[in-house]
């Protein structure tokens, strides 16, 4: 136990795999991000929105609840064994969505995807927050999901080229089996067990355990219970991007080369902007960092309602991509830092656990909005409750600070 060290510096080569491994576990969402609800109308003749966005309610239900059990059993089976697992499930997905004669066999895929990103995802959280300790929590989480929604967007831009060239598949899933493969073997091959740093982490740490780490996760913790919320909201109003906005664009008259380019602007920007914002929540309050970064994405939602143009729509893509940018890498943060290291696994397990669902209601909200009135409306009340949810944080959350290494805290 002595000879294990915490820190960036001293953990920077498995870090940096961690890094690698999440872009490809970003890759995965991205291989649907730009044309799955293309190939639903297209291909398989579905016009009402409920039943296209049903993949997303799918994968949101089921990356959830395996959110939830990844931190349950993080510390009982190990971190690596759970990463590996989650690639194995997660190498039939390209091929399902390539070959899929309806759209129950989408439906499946989503299934097993859901499982590959609460599995893997979850764990190089985990993972990175053991190795990095206390200092650098931000920067960590930047870095992470940086390579992720990085890798999304990239993704999502191409496969959103190579169906404008050549078709809505095959071709476009080819991407997914190399990702796939390559996750899977960096995980199995490379990649080393944390739990030994986060046990030694526990023997220094001074923050007291939690009572019930659901129930404090969930809403009791006025900390966690803010953050869990705004998690929630930010993936409800992800998931209408994700299901309506190609479709919004689609009625607009862009082309599939330019809903690539628009759908891959916000995770484009949103993964680099990580970089910054992360550190910044390293040393800056965390509760300002949430609640500007919800209320500007609440405000750009608002505004998609009257764009019209793709300058328009790609300006407000920059916007709530640096909205989102300023809360992701702080929400895990913040759970870190409210949470003794024994916790922290089923805490962050819960918290995602909230947050993914937001995937599962915002489809659902959405999809019977839309067919019910039009698709307007239903970014209406996503923006509106992307605003109430930073007004909650302002008047609930205790200032998290973090002190600077010249002891300012700004």
């Amino acid at each position: 136990m002595d000879k294990i060290e915490l820190g960036l510096k001293e953990n920077w080569k498995q870090f940096t795999l961690l890094v690698i491994v999440n872009a490809f576990v970003g890759g995965m969402v991205g291989l649907e991000r730009s044309i799955l609800p293309q190939i639903a109308e297209k291909e398989f003749h579905i016009v009402a929105k409920t039943i296209i966005l049903s993949f997303i309610v799918v994968f949101g239900v089921v990356k959830a609840a395996t959110n939830y059990f990844t931190g349950t059993f993080a510390n009982y089976l190990g971190r690596k064994k759970l990463l590996t697992i989650g690639w194995l499930i997660g190498i039939p997905v390209p091929i399902i969505l390539m070959l899929a004669p309806s759209w129950n066999w989408i439906i499946a895929a989503n299934v097993l995807l859901g499982i590959n990103q609460g599995l893997t995802w979850s764990t190089t959280v985990v993972m990175k927050i053991d190795l990095v300790g206390e200092k650098n929590r931000g920067l960590a989480m930047g870095l992470n999901e940086f390579a992720g929604y990085g890798a999304l967007a990239l993704v999502g831009f191409s496969t959103g080229w190579v169906a404008s060239q050549y078709g809505l598949r095959p071709y476009p899933f080819y991407i997914g089996i190399a990702i796939a493969l390559a996750g899977f073997l960096t995980s199995w091959l490379f990649i080393k067990d944390t739990g030994h740093h986060s046990i030694k982490e526990g023997l220094q740490s001074v923050v007291p355990r939690l009572t019930n780490i659901f129930k404090d996760t969930t809403w009791k913790n006025p900390n966690l219970g803010s953050v869990t919320q705004a998690g929630l909201i930010n993936n409800l109003n992800d998931g209408m991007v994700w299901g309506l906005f190609p479709i919004l664009f689609a009625a607009k008259g862009f082309t599939l080369g330019e809903i690539g380019i628009i759908t891959a602007t916000y995770p484009g920007v949103w993964s680099i902007s990580q970089i910054y914002t992360g550190k910044m929540a390293d040393h800056y309050a965390k509760k300002t960092l949430l609640f500007w970064g919800m209320l500007i994405q609440g405000i750009a939602l608002l505004m998609f309602i009257v764009a019209v143009s793709f300058t328009q729509f790609i300006v407000l893509s920059v916007i709530l991509g640096i909205g989102t940018a300023l809360v992701y890498p702080t929400f895990l943060a913040a759970i870190a830092e409210n949470t003794h290291p024994a916790d922290r696994p089923k805490s962050i397990g819960t918290f995602r656990l909230w947050r993914d669902l937001g995937y599962a209601i915002g489809a659902i909200l959405t999809g019977v909005i839309s067919d019910v009135f039009n698709i307007n409306a239903s970014i209406l009340l996503i923006g509106a409750l992307t605003i109430i949810s930073s007004f909650i944080i302002l008047y609930r959350m205790i200032p998290l600070m973090a002190i600077t290494s010249n002891n300012n805290v700004k």
